[in-house]
């Protein structure tokens, strides 16, 4: 009789193979055979199919037994979970291998260690199963991973072992919940030539924002040694994201870096007995990025062609979930897996739900921060868990309630019992592509991972509430948060022919912003990147070491760990804040207001105190173009100029347009354009396009003559209304003057709009005054504004206020 075949090389097997082989081993085919042509490295390796497991499970009689254990665990109570999940591995991990079969895995690991010439060498065995390419189910970390196997004897117990994992307490408890049969779904082995990572680094990369959905970005997570120590948040990983656009023209567009915490690594073990050991990573290598930044962008370049090809390949938008790792010895780029990404490419994008935080006082309730995972906000007491049995302090999995907060230092795939019943997770470890983050993201549970203490930090029963909504960062707050819920159909925006822009302060929120109706930013400003991405005075970085003030040195090298030198650091962290807002709303206009601190405001900064003086009415005082030329602080506006050409000349960013602010004379305008020119920003070239803060009076007289070096105004109503006015818009006691309505004010901007126009230069205004007065808005649309910028929660409020007062103005019209 002849014997069945139950091994396939990896090349043999593609796409339509999933039954047979699983969703992993099937892409890992897939690209073999079609990617590898243009220059993606994939390791070889062989496939143990879903028959090899059938027969494993038929030969050792084990089917009716298995069912029978499973029917009577009670998947509420953690421990009868754990004890039939136990029972059931455990009899997988005492059968035996039929002899042909047994045989047949060790002929082709022997084929496979001559292909690399060598008598054993070093492979992954990792689990495949059937239902990983299915839409409604994502399997991350059900099943085990095997690393540095070598040997007939390691191989085969690896490989018995992985059949064992397709019964994890998760796996078990997820495949109830979803009503899937358990022996409907079927387990594939991937074994794997080892690609040396412990030598270099490895890690994760999304084809797609992992928070937003924001589709034109590569999400690259990495860390020194072999991947496992991501996946485990064993680490929290430096971070990369590239910008696909113009990544495929000539351009560099590392739109961020961040860089993590990496004090330690997985390695190959110095024992027979010990695959794989974790050790220290050096001091001065913590303080590096684990990759460089040409790695990233080959990366990026590889991940990018991986998305389009299985895009083409199921005929829709498909992004990707890849492993990566870089061979220490060879020096060589590998993909080591990739699968479809199962939650935003799910997601109906018509349907958008903010949570807004609406207690002014919040900031004196900020306990902890962290990286967060997904967008919402929830509340609830804390449960501080080390294991699920309790065995290693804390509670076990019977004390923890719905609606519970779980606070640990790590969750494994054992957890997720426990992590579907909380309304928010905490962890200590982890990065955006761990364990907790997968898992959490899936289930639609806020989480803040990497907090490094919060098991510390936080008391049993305590109540905190965990916000995820306000940006990349995650706060933790003491007590409960007063916060809304907005639901909004995008159906239900109207169109408006004023085209209506917003207004953007934070980074770390544009990928989410993105998905609002809009014609581009007309407001970004540099001054939040400054205080939270770099928070040292320009100055005080450029000259810090003449100050004599060793403390401030020490904090500003700590600051600065990673980059060559204090002006690299400056140029490349204001340019990547600045990237950010600019590659969410590609290619329509991104308008950047250069530095408008004032010097009170300045002085706040690490170091400020040095180079600011003591102004009595900051508000009027050294602020905006007439710092740029000062000999005082040039030298720190070139910064600025010089971060903006790299967004745009190296990241491709053209869309960028710059605006100076609070410029008093013509005179004073020429200088700054001067300045700019002297550090390669000149308006007109390369498409440069140059507007001026229309908020000063002498802004408006004389809106002739400053229109002749400009191409646009942006109207700030806010200075313009207290200019106007002569008050002070800080004081309480003439606080009910002011009104950005008042005919005064209104006279001006009607005078600035008529003379922008005869100019055929652009006249816009960003404020709130169009969206909060249905009158103010409809003034300016008959005046002829030709865009109106806002903030992102009131554009759905504008955008009806303006279609509105368009339908108004065009009755009027059509009725005469």
């Amino acid at each position: 009789m002849k014997t069945a075949n139950y091994i396939l090389k990896l090349e043999e097997v593609g796409h339509g193979d999933v039954p047979i082989v699983g969703g992993k081993n099937a892409s890992l085919g897939e690209m073999l055979q079609n990617l590898t042509q243009l220059g993606i490295n994939i390791p070889a390796g062989f496939v143990v199919t879903v028959a090899a497991y059938k027969k494993f499970v038929e030969f050792n009689k084990l089917d009716e037994i298995i069912r029978d254990i499973i029917t009577k665990i009670d998947l509420h109570n953690i421990e009868s979970l754990r004890r039939g999940g136990l029972q059931v591995r455990q009899l997988i991990k005492n059968g035996k291998f039929p002899e042909d079969l047994e045989k047949q895995i060790i002929d082709a690991y022997h084929t496979l260690s001559n292909k690399y010439k060598q008598d054993i060498t070093d492979v992954a065995v990792r689990s495949s199963a059937t239902a990983e390419d299915l839409p409604d189910a994502s399997f991350a970390g059900q099943q085990e991973t095997y690393l540095n196997v070598r040997g007939e004897e390691s191989l085969v117990n690896a490989v018995r072992n992985c059949f064992a994992s397709l019964f994890t307490d998760r796996a078990i408890n997820y495949r109830e919940n979803f009503n899937y049969d358990h022996f409907d779904i079927g387990l594939s082995v991937c074994v794997q030539k080892m690609v040396r990572s412990d030598l270099a680094a490895s890690g994760v990369a999304f084809s797609l924002d992992t928070e937003s959905g924001f589709k034109d970005v590569v999400v690259i997570n990495g860390s020194y040694g072999l991947g496992e120590m991501i996946v485990q948040g064993s680490v929290s990983p430096d971070e990369y994201i590239i910008f696909k656009p113009t990544h495929k023209g000539s351009f560099t567009p590392i739109i961020e870096k961040k860089m993590g915490v990496k004090d330690k690594k997985m390695v190959y073990g110095d024992d027979p007995d010990e695959r794989v050991r974790i050790i220290p990573v050096e001091k001065q290598a913590q303080n590096n990025f684990c990759i460089t930044d040409e790695r990233a962008l080959q990366l990026a370049k590889w991940v990018a062609q991986i998305e389009d090809y299985y895009s083409k390949l199921k005929n829709k938008w498909c992004p990707m979930d890849v492993e990566w790792a870089v061979d220490g010895l060879s020096n060589e780029l590998f993909i080591v897996q990739a699968r479809p990404e199962t939650i935003h490419s799910q997601k109906d994008n018509s349907k958008i739900t903010e949570y807004k935080i609406e207690d002014e006082n919040r900031a004196e309730k900020v306990l902890l921060k962290g990286i967060a995972v997904g967008d919402k906000i929830a509340g609830g007491k804390v449960k501080i868990m080390y294991s699920l049995d309790g065995r290693t302090g804390g509670l076990d999995g019977n004390d923890f309630q719905p609606g519970d907060i779980l606070v640990t230092d790590m969750t494994d795939p054992d957890w997720e019992p426990i992590m579907k019943k909380a309304a928010a997770i905490v962890t200590n470890k982890g990065g955006r592509t761990c364990h907790a983050a997968i898992v959490a993201r899936e289930m639609g549970v806020p989480a803040i991972v990497g907090t490094r203490n919060a098991t510390e930090i936080f008391a049993d029963d305590q109540y905190i509430t965990v916000s995820c909504a306000e940006g990349d960062v995650g706060i933790i707050y003491g007590g409960s948060v007063e916060y809304r819920k907005i639901e909004i159909d995008m159906n239900d925006f109207p169109t408006t022919k004023t085209p209506i822009m917003l207004n953007v302060a934070s980074p770390d929120m544009a990928f989410q912003f993105s998905h609002l109706p809009n014609a581009g930013v007309g407001l970004a400003r540099e001054e939040f990147i400054i205080n939270n991405y770099i928070q040292v005075h320009p100055m005080a970085l450029l000259r810090h070491h003449k100050l004599g003030d060793k403390e401030l040195s020490a904090k500003i090298n700590q600051i600065i760990a990673g980059y060559e030198n204090e002006e690299t650091f400056f140029i490349k962290k204001l340019s990547y804040g600045i990237a950010k807002i600019a590659s969410a709303f590609y290619p329509n206009k991104v308008i950047v207001r250069f530095s408008d601190f004032k010097s009170n405001e300045y002085k706040n900064l690490l170091g400020g105190k040095y180079f600011e003086p003591d102004e009595e009415n900051p508000m009027i005082g050294w602020r905006g173009a007439s710092r740029y030329y000062s000999k005082d602080y040039k030298e720190a506006f070139g910064l600025e100029c010089k971060a903006i050409r790299r967004v745009r000349d190296k990241m491709g960013l053209t869309n960028v347009v710059v605006m100076i602010p609070f410029c008093r004379t013509v005179e004073e305008l020429l200088k700054v354009q001067d300045v700019m020119s002297e550090y390669g920003l000149k308006r007109g070239e390369n498409g440069l396009e140059v507007y001026l803060m229309a908020e000063i009076p002498s802004n408006i007289i004389l809106a002739k003559d400053f229109a002749q070096h400009i191409d646009g105004f942006s109207i700030g109503s806010n200075d313009l209304t207290q200019l106007t006015l002569g008050l002070d818009r800080d004081s309480s006691l003439v606080a009910h003057l002011y009104d950005e309505r008042n005919p005064a004010v209104k006279a001006m901007l009607s005078m600035l709009i008529k003379t922008a126009k005869k100019a055929k230069v652009k006249v816009g205004i960003c404020g709130q005054g169009p969206s909060d007065f249905p009158d103010f808005a409809e003034f300016l649309v008959e005046e002829g504004i030709d865009s109106i910028s806002v903030t992102p929660d009131s554009v759905f409020k504008t955008v009806k206020a303006i279609n509105a007062v368009e339908k108004k103005i065009e009755a009027v019209v059509s009725a005469n």
